[in-house]
């Protein structure tokens, strides 16, 4: 069966389309095969991504591997039995379809609760959490004392994530590996970034996470969104040589890919 990867996080904004496209990238140029959905219906960054990657790979005929992507299938409301949900039905046949082709599904989540999305948790095999490094996302994971930083209880996507976990212990299946990754990760605001990662490594004793450097502000994994290309790319886009920064930047998406600890899967990028 495929490893399902999902990038989930009820906010916008964190970097989850991002991270999961260059996660999905190395996997696919390591010789994984690798397969992609998005679930934000409306936005589908993670989808555009990958449509524009094809298209580049088409026009230039590169020699690039690249994730497969499709689209959740069309199912007749007519068919749908009563007490059956039709997007868990749509989810599940496209699930199904990756499964049979696919060593691991990515699965980029919308930045808020969606019946798709909360369906998408239960199936998570690693689940992947992006977050800004901010007491802003930090309230989205736990809420806290104001004064004295001390954890007050989970917040409403800890509580979705835990209720993911009890349908999938209850499916006799194995727990979520779940990773908090910490985004944007700045140089300065030593006391806030201090105070964050404190907040953190008590919240996941707590609750049961692991916490994972991301990536930083850098402007090449954004650049090139428009050819659905990454930074993992750039060779075959004729670049000979990288700055300090692409290759800081290379760093963090194999010192991440190292963190998640994929079955089957060595980093030797």
């Amino acid at each position: 069966m495929a490893h399902i990867i999902v990038f989930g996080n009820e906010k916008g904004g964190s970097g989850k389309s991002t991270t999961a496209m260059h996660i999905a990238t190395a996997l696919a140029r390591m010789g994984h095969r690798v397969g992609g959905l998005d679930l934000d219906l409306r936005q589908r960054t993670f989808g555009r991504y990958i449509e524009n990657r094809m298209a580049t790979i088409e026009k230039r005929e590169m020699d690039t591997a690249s994730p497969i992507l499709i689209d959740l299938p069309e199912i007749d409301p007519g068919s749908v039995a009563e007490g059956e949900n039709i997007y868990d039905l749509r989810l599940s046949a496209a699930v199904s379809d990756l499964d049979e082709r696919c060593d691991f599904i990515v699965i980029d989540c919308p930045g808020s609760h969606t019946r798709l999305s909360q369906v998408a948790h239960s199936l998570a095999d690693t689940l992947v959490t992006p977050m800004n490094d901010s007491f802003v996302d930090f309230d989205l994971l736990a809420r806290i004392d104001a004064e004295t930083y001390e954890i007050k209880g989970p917040s409403v996507y800890s509580e979705m994530v835990w209720h993911s976990r009890q349908l999938r212990a209850k499916a006799g299946l194995k727990p979520i590996d779940w990773i908090v990754v910490r985004n944007r990760l700045g140089a300065q605001q030593m006391h806030n970034k201090r105070k964050v990662g404190e907040a953190l490594t008590n919240l996941s004793q707590r609750i049961g996470f692991r916490v994972a450097p991301g990536f930083s502000e850098r402007v090449i994994f954004r650049e090139l969104f428009p050819l659905g290309m990454t930074l993992l790319d750039l060779r075959e886009l004729g670049v000979e040589r990288m700055n300090i920064s692409n290759v800081a930047a290379r760093q963090e998406v194999r010192d991440l890919l190292k963190m998640l600890n994929l079955p089957g899967v060595t980093v030797d990028f």
